[in-house]
């Protein structure tokens, strides 16, 4: 088989072309006015465009800003606003809906959409006369020769739980810094030289894409997925000899609840090193792709603004399962509870934890909210949790959390229980208005294909594994929960309807 080679789905090309393209791409960013801090957002799917951007900006030293697409223009066009951006390279079908609302000074570089893409959604190029389209634009420069400049990170936004999204924007790291993230990178992604490395979520999110930067120079072989397909990608895992794999716990459902004669279907021995972060794992879950899979899973904790800060190798998980692990090297954490005072040891409270190797950062233009999340050096990323034995344990997501009839109650823990029900595909829990409570709990379901399941069979398997307050007095059912292409469930859209009227929550 070729090696050092970058694949899209089915499609590939050599490594060494996509990084000539960058080099392109840097000479003529800087043709156009790109300078060091500058900001060039990227409105892409998985592709091997926005790996050329990336890299491109990276030898500029200006800010690379991947834009979560499933927005609505006024959310993209917020974003382009807040960071200032001075090109936007996007795919052309997610550039066409912006056409006319994009501000005039703003340069924008056309992608065509891959087939990959419009095959799987439907999307399809709209591409115009007088655009500026991406392979013909590199075509057109040498690649770049000047000196490379300070590196930045990848400007991230955060989701946005509540109100617009928060631009995590760094200050370019130390010498020191560089050498400690590179070596936290390593330990945590175990990407070496030679390593296979299959990402399976889209590259605007944190830990694809840090995976990514890495990878880039590492790998013989990287495969970026246009969407997750749970049998596709154990397919793929064979027929690459994936050693290296970026996942999130949806992912891991969808794989464990494949027909057992699926499973047989596909070598998965070349695995040695599957990381997982985003959100909570169902234990049992996590035990049985171990059993299936071997002790290759890894999970990470952190989150744009930390770092990874914990890591739970599978020899520490299996002796301490539903933990995510313990300090990264040089981290630091703390948990504080509602009044700001540190709790006893194995105390419930919100998570506050900094990495060094990290450079400080703050959120664009929103100086005062970045100073709000800081406690005694610490910065939290709205998250509850407690320690054991040197090992994190989460509950929830603070804003997730719902407080009924005066009771803290983590949807994260009913959704774990539910996810294991027969015929359960997948499932959100949260908070709607309760004249009585509060709030109680809803669950929306979405059943496997074919099978029939009903609330009253959910609430009799709930009630075997969690306590009876914490079952869910409203379950109802949709055909697919709105999600991204890593299957993360968008549960805001789910909730905010039964918020809207009420003006207690926005």
């Amino acid at each position: 088989m070729t090696t050092d080679r970058i694949f899209l789905d089915e499609r590939s090309t050599e490594r060494d072309e996509v990084l000539a393209n960058a080099a392109r791409a840097a000479s003529g960013l800087d043709a156009i006015g790109v300078r060091e801090g500058d900001a060039v957002a990227l409105l892409l799917s998985n592709d091997f465009a926005f790996i050329e951007a990336t890299q491109a900006c990276a030898m500029l030293g200006a800010y690379c800003v991947p834009i979560n697409w499933h927005g609505k223009p006024d959310d993209v066009c917020y974003i382009l606003d807040d960071v200032k951006a001075k090109v936007l390279v996007g795919h052309a079908d997610l550039i066409a809906p912006l056409r006319g609302g994009l501000p005039s000074d703003l340069i924008v570089l056309v992608v065509p959409t891959p087939n990959e893409v419009g095959v799987e959604s439907g999307r399809s190029d709209k591409l115009m006369p007088d655009d500026t389209i991406w392979p013909r634009w590199l075509s057109g420069h040498a690649p770049w020769a000047g000196e490379p400049k300070r590196s930045r990170a990848t400007l991230i936004y955060t989701s946005g739980t509540t109100g617009r999204p928060k631009g995590v924007k760094r200050r370019p790291s130390t010498p020191d810094q560089i050498n400690a993230y590179a070596e936290l990178m390593r330990t945590v992604y175990g990407v070496t030289k030679g390593c296979r490395v299959l990402i399976g979520g889209p590259l605007y999110h944190a830990s694809p894409n840090a995976c990514l930067r890495q990878a880039i120079l590492q790998a013989e072989i990287m495969l970026l997925q246009t969407k997750f397909d749970a049998e596709r990608t154990l397919a793929a895992i064979e027929r690459h000899h994936i050693t290296h794999a970026v996942m999130v716990p949806t992912m891991f459902i969808r794989l464990v609840k494949l027909p057992e004669d699926v499973r047989r279907r596909y070598d998965v021995s070349s695995l040695n090193w599957v990381i997982h972060t985003g959100a909570p794992c169902p234990p049992e879950i996590k035990a049985e792709l171990m059993a299936w899979w071997g002790p290759v899973i890894y999970e990470t904790y952190g989150g744009t603004e930390v770092g990874a800060v914990m890591l739970s190798t599978p020899q520490d998980w299996l002796a301490h399962p539903g933990s995510v692990g313990r300090l990264t090297p040089g981290a630091r954490i703390a948990i504080y509870g509602d009044d700001g005072s540190p709790v006893a040891p194995g105390g419930i409270g919100e998570i506050f934890v900094r990495q060094p190797a990290l450079a400080d950062f703050t959120y664009l233009n929103q100086d005062e909210k970045r100073r709000q999340i800081e406690r005694d050096g610490l910065i939290s990323v709205g998250d509850i949790g407690y320690l054991k034995n040197d090992r994190l344990y989460l509950c929830d997501r603070r804003s997730d959390m719902i407080i009924s009839g005066g009771v803290n109650i983590y949807p994260a823990e009913i959704e774990q229980a539910l996810v294991q029900c027969p015929g359960v595909r997948d499932c959100a829990v949260f908070g709607i208005p309760d004249d009585d409570l509060g709030e109680t709990l809803m669950a929306v379901v979405e059943a496997a294909p074919g099978v029939a399941i009903n609330a009253d069979a959910i609430r009799a398997f709930l009630g075997q594994r969690i306590a009876k307050y914490k079952i869910p007095r409203n379950i109802t059912f949709q055909d697919s929960l709105p999600r991204e292409e890593s299957g993360k469930i968008f549960k805001r859209r789910l909730r905010d309807p039964f918020w809207e009227a009420t003006g207690r929550r926005i």
